[in-house]
């Protein structure tokens, strides 16, 4: 709190100043700060941009980003350029770095546009949602959505919805334990885990059910939106680095693969949407039915807006969820004695009823492991920025508009950042040590996820069922290989073992 506020009682100091001419810390005659260099100067991965986009796709490499980025920042330092196809960035690992962006955001914060997604928007005439927008467009979408979704008294109205799923997810476990002679459960639980996101989400965006936790096969609908979900990730990554237009040509598969599948989301979406607009459109007096009811309701957005953003949310909140969930899980397995310590607090925290905001606010450890699962496994590798002024990074003079890369995989397995970088520890969050832009999985400042409080409450309330109820162990401790799909994920996912506590 006290570093954010001296960040925010510096930005009118900061901005009236040209980018070399911003000052340095403090240092005596003997020692002056270095000179700023120019822009020029930053060490670069390669120059050609479309060799090196060749060579990602020959190599295959784009799965590999995360690693080659983290090589880059060993072998380059703290700060580089990178230009990959029609992709030109500057490159940062450092905290410091990061505070630096915030500082020059401005009111209109902008991060790296995905073209490929807005190109189907305008072929299928439907409106931009918040994750593409930008200006005052994107700050007035933006000032309604944070009342419902991320601020304490949204959040506090679907975290009923979100327990309901998660006690569901839990008896979903003990029923599949029970078809067990051995009263074990050895699986590999993403696709289960990656149904009850859905559903999670689902529930608190639409106030219905899906039925995903019942026995039995999805239903064909939910199955087509499940792979719909997966392959628009999948064919994203590719499509970043070529302009729509071009990759028609390029590769007409994916791109075709890729329309295919928001057609299909939207299609999802939209026949969510279309039930409870009926259902507002009759008047009735009810009860808190969910955020895009709410949004309905107060009619400060126009309903293509309410559909742009409500789909938007629907498509991010069910890998982005599941995956961490997974990666989270596999952790606790093979650290039994955070897994432990975690039960108690679990215990402690749910001894009286209370209401779930507050025990959840007394849960610092479990708030801990999520961070921490996070800071290994960012689900994006990367938050962007573009500076609205010049800046000054690792003293290279960056100019405004640059695109801006803060690599969060590189940082949190960086020992220049984190003591002991490779070991699990939710306790490292607990301590008083400066946090400031360490945590960044969700983003920062005011284009921070818009999800954030809805995905958290998600993974709290599916670990505290699922961890009152059950001890997790693994087949194999050893480190897991991730792989970049657009999103970070397990190339293979762990087996987890699940043993009812009596």
């Amino acid at each position: 709190m006290g570093s954010l506020g001296r960040l925010s009682l510096s930005r009118s100091f900061w901005s009236g100043l040209p980018c070399c001419q911003l000052p340095s810390p403090a240092a005596d005659a003997r020692h002056p700060p270095p000179k700023v260099q120019p822009f020029e100067a930053i060490p670069r991965s390669s120059r050609n941009a479309w060799l090196n986009l060749y060579q990602f796709w020959r190599n295959d490499s784009f799965q590999n980003f995360h690693y080659i980025m983290e090589r880059n920042f060993r072998n380059l330092g703290p700060i580089y350029r990178e230009t990959v196809g029609s992709h030109d960035s500057v490159n940062v690992m450092l905290p410091s770095d990061a505070a630096q962006l915030f500082q020059t955001e401005g009111i209109f914060p902008r991060r790296m546009g995905i073209d490929a997604w807005t190109a189907h928007r305008r072929l299928r005439n439907h409106r931009l949602g918040l994750f593409l927008l930008n200006g005052e467009e994107w700050r007035a979408d933006r000032l309604v959505l944070n009342r419902e979704v991320i601020s304490p008294a949204g959040t506090r109205k679907f975290l009923p919805f979100l327990n309901t799923v998660a006690e569901d997810f839990a008896g979903f476990l003990h029923r599949q334990v029970r078809k067990n002679t051995r009263r074990l459960l050895t699986v590999d639980l993403y696709q289960d885990v990656f149904r009850f996101t859905l559903e999670a989400s689902s529930y608190a965006l639409y106030g219905e059910r899906l039925g995903l936790l019942e026995d039995g096969s999805p239903s064909p609908e939910n199955e087509r939106f499940i792979q719909a979900v997966q392959t628009m990730l999948e064919t994203t990554l590719p499509l970043l680095f070529v302009p729509p237009g071009l990759m028609r040509w390029v590769n007409h598969k994916v791109w075709h693969d890729h329309l295919a599948s928001w057609d299909t989301i939207f299609t999802h979406a939209d026949k969510c949407i279309q039930n409870i607009y009926q259902e507002h459109c009759l008047g009735e007096p009810r009860k808190y039915s969910g955020i895009m009811a709410e949004l309905l309701l107060k009619a400060e957005l126009s309903l293509d807006a309410i559909k742009a953003n409500i789909t938007e949310l629907t498509a991010g909140g069910v890998d982005t969820t599941a995956i961490p969930l997974i990666f989270t899980l596999f952790e606790l397995a093979r650290n039994p004695q955070v897994q432990t310590a975690l039960r108690e607090e679990i215990k402690s925290a749910t001894a009286q009823p209370r209401e779930l905001s507050q025990v959840l606010n007394d849960m610092p450890l479990l708030k801990g492991a999520i961070k921490e699962t996070l800071r290994l496994y960012p689900v994006g590798i990367t938050v962007q920025r573009y500076p609205m002024r010049d800046v000054v990074l690792q003293n290279y003079c960056v100019p405004a508009g640059t695109l801006c890369q803060v690599g969060i995989y590189a940082m949190g397995r960086s020992p220049k950042v984190f003591e002991d970088p490779e070991c699990y520890n939710p306790k490292r969050w607990l301590k008083k040590d400066d946090n400031a832009f360490k945590a960044l999985a969700f983003g920062f400042g005011a284009r921070q996820c818009i999800g954030r409080r809805l995905a958290e409450a998600e993974m709290m309330l599916f670990l505290l069922h699922v961890l009152r109820n059950f001890k997790i162990d693994t087949v194999s401790k050893a480190d897991i290989k991730t792989v970049f799909g657009f999103i970070l994920m397990p190339e293979k996912p762990p087996l987890l073992t699940f043993r009812p506590i009596d």
